[in-house]
């Protein structure tokens, strides 16, 4: 059984087309119907804000993979110089159960993230070709850090401008990469939204706060789920989840539009739609487009296979017996 760490990942590196391929890869598996996923568990005892959940899935196709992530996310751990997500991949053979591969680390589980928006951002930009965009990010942790890497790399060229903002405050030292130069730091997320043309939720927002118009025909990353007021479905009815029943649960900011404004499943499309039928080419161009993601399992078990394999070509980590 191979074993991958941290360290593992970073010696393998990030190559964020390769990533979103392969989570695109998992979609198609989706659409066929060749994949399974319970709804995740939520643990949470004493201090309810901490949970730990486990996602759990099978994935067919070239994946052929079953799995589970066990992932902790503890908010307050950031106040005490710890991170705030902790995470081990459990992969297992399909067709004999056996454990293959564990992979303790949430780089994994961040990578997977950022993929997912870059899928969505690779179809946005086909569906309405991007030039010159306005990128802003909520939020500098390593989500937001990531996802920075991740539009550095694969909008490389049609960026004008990458606002960042985080209540916390971010260091310039920490802003590197391709687009640097295009990158500010901004004194509110108000000064961000207003211009971006994709804006990208990445906090740890204990409420909504979100609630303005977006702009016209921009692209709305909801990463972090709870950072939108209901008041956006004034703005747009172009709403789109990976998975209904994952995300309208836990006062998720799509659950709060289905209690409080009616929202159903029938008025959303699905990252499956978006990857196979052409979802975002049927919104009208000056609509805004927002993207809500759960986060599903599957993408853990796939991003965990991509792992598995270039560690294997690249003679990384250590063979457990």
């Amino acid at each position: 059984m191979l074993y991958l760490n941290e360290k593992d990942l970073q010696k393998i590196g990030l190559h964020w087309n390769e990533t979103i391929d392969n989570i695109e890869l998992a979609v198609h598996c989706l659409e066929k119907k060749d994949f399974v996923q319970p709804i995740k568990p939520y643990l949470r005892y004493r201090d309810l804000t901490n949970r730990i959940i486990a996602l759990i899935a099978f994935v067919g196709g070239k994946i052929n993979l079953a799995g589970i992530k066990w992932i902790a996310s503890f908010p307050k751990n950031i106040d005490h110089g710890l991170p705030r997500a902790h995470s081990v991949v459990i992969l297992n053979e399909a067709d004999t159960g056996v454990p293959v591969a564990v992979i303790n680390t949430a780089l994994l589980s961040i990578v997977r993230t950022a993929s997912v928006s870059g899928l969505m951002i690779r179809y946005f930009d086909r569906a309405r070709p991007l030039k010159n965009a306005n990128v802003a990010i909520m939020g500098w942790g390593p989500i937001g850090r990531h996802h920075y890497q991740m539009v550095s790399e694969i909008l490389q060229g049609k960026i004008a401008k990458i606002s960042l903002f985080d209540i916390r405050g971010i260091d310039p030292a920490t802003i590197d990469g391709p687009c640097k130069d295009q990158t500010v730091v901004v004194n509110s997320w108000q000064e961000a939204y207003a211009d971006a043309d994709v804006f990208i939720t990445c906090t740890v927002s204990p409420a909504p706060y979100v609630d303005l118009k977006p702009k016209a025909g921009s692209l709305q990353l909801n990463c972090s789920l709870r950072d939108f007021k209901t008041g956006i479905l004034d703005h747009t009815k172009a709403i789109i989840v990976d998975d209904w029943e994952e995300v309208c649960r836990e006062k998720t900011d799509i659950e709060m539009m289905h209690k409080e404004r009616g929202l159903q499943e029938k008025d959303t499309k699905s990252i499956v739609d978006v990857v196979c039928n052409d979802a975002m080419a049927g919104y009208a161009a000056e609509e805004a487009i927002m993207f809500n993601p759960m986060g599903m399992a599957v993408f853990d078990v796939a991003t965990g296979r991509y792992y598995m394999d270039k560690a294997k070509a690249l003679n990384v980590g250590q063979e457990l017996e």
